[in-house]
């Protein structure tokens, strides 16, 4: 566990494995070079605070189970030993620790859309990014998170999404829509374009408390999504794993999620000494929405201390 402080921001990091040097992201201009003294960690953001504090740093702890929760989340002011089954979110490796508090949405409304990341709000509130795969299901989970039909946009045509969309809840904080990546049909100018400004968005967006990276579980693990959830952890930008589509049945001759979240989670490992935080979620069934939020809301409150 490390403690960095950086531009007035201290992020408590997980150990992150340089992974491949042939790895990139969203198979565009964003790519991995190996470099002598890669990034190695993961991080958790807040703004500096009077003093640190060792007990804050988030944590992995084993279960002793043979299942696929094999590594939990420990968030900060909880230790390992004060964690049990009753602490943990169900459908996920994530703990709740002391800075859980009020997760309902009240309120939500649309400020801007930005072509730039400069562009974007500067009011300083804290904000999570979703972020994923064309057609994964990002917009239906939007929707679900504010139980507002089509505050986010939803398409048949993957890609719809082509700019970095803000949304303001409670008054408080945002919920960002980024372009998900992917799309096969998109013009090459256009996945030139998205790869430079959510780059930019990503990299100097210092009111980022984590991205909500959204893997379909209902198919196998994806390249692309293993790309970049690489390229987010090297580059110490704060990550949660949102599985979608978990009420899914399986398929002919294919897995169940559970399946597939256990093979994207054994490739994930190779990389990451400690697991990130992981929640399965389904917009159909509202499976996870309510812990989703509670997670959401330790993150921002420790953050926003």
């Amino acid at each position: 566990m490390t403690a960095l402080v950086r531009s007035g921001v201290m992020k408590l990091t997980l150990q992150f494995q340089t992974p491949s040097p042939s790895l990139s992201l969203f198979s565009s201009s964003l790519s991995i070079t190996k470099t002598p003294s890669p990034p190695s960690f993961f991080s958790f953001r807040h703004p500096l605070s009077h003093s640190s504090n060792a007990s804050k740093t988030p944590t992995t702890n084993p279960l002793p189970s043979s299942s696929f929760e094999s590594q939990l989340f420990i968030p900060p002011g909880i230790e390992p030993d004060e964690v049990d089954d009753s602490t943990v979110l169900p459908g996920s490796n994530i703990a709740v620790g002391p800075y859980a508090g009020d997760s309902r949405i009240k309120d939500v409304q649309f400020v801007k859309s930005s072509a730039r990341a400069r562009d974007c709000p500067k009011d300083d509130l804290p904000e999570f990014a979703v972020l994923g795969r064309s057609n994964v299901g990002k917009s239906s989970l939007i929707n679900s998170l504010v139980r507002k039909k089509e505050i986010a946009l939803t398409s048949k045509k993957p890609g719809k999404t082509q700019l970095i969309n803000h949304f303001l809840v409670n008054k408080s904080w945002y919920l960002v829509d980024l372009p998900g990546y992917g799309f096969a049909k998109a013009p090459e100018a256009a996945k030139t374009d998205w790869s430079s400004f959510t780059k930019g968005y990503f990299l100097n967006r210092s009111t980022l408390v984590a991205v909500l990276l959204l893997i379909d579980a209902s198919v196998p693990p994806q390249k692309v999504d293993l790309d970049c959830a690489n390229w987010l952890g090297r580059n110490n930008i704060p990550i949660t794993f949102v599985f979608t589509k978990c009420d899914k049945m399986k398929v002919a001759k294919g897995k169940r999620p559970d399946e597939n979240i256990r093979d994207f989670q054994e490739l994930i490992r190779q990389n990451y000494k400690q697991h990130p935080p992981w929640i399965m979620t389904s917009s159909v069934t509202g499976m996870g929405r309510d812990e989703l939020l509670l997670h959401m809301s330790q993150l921002r409150n420790y953050w926003d201390q």
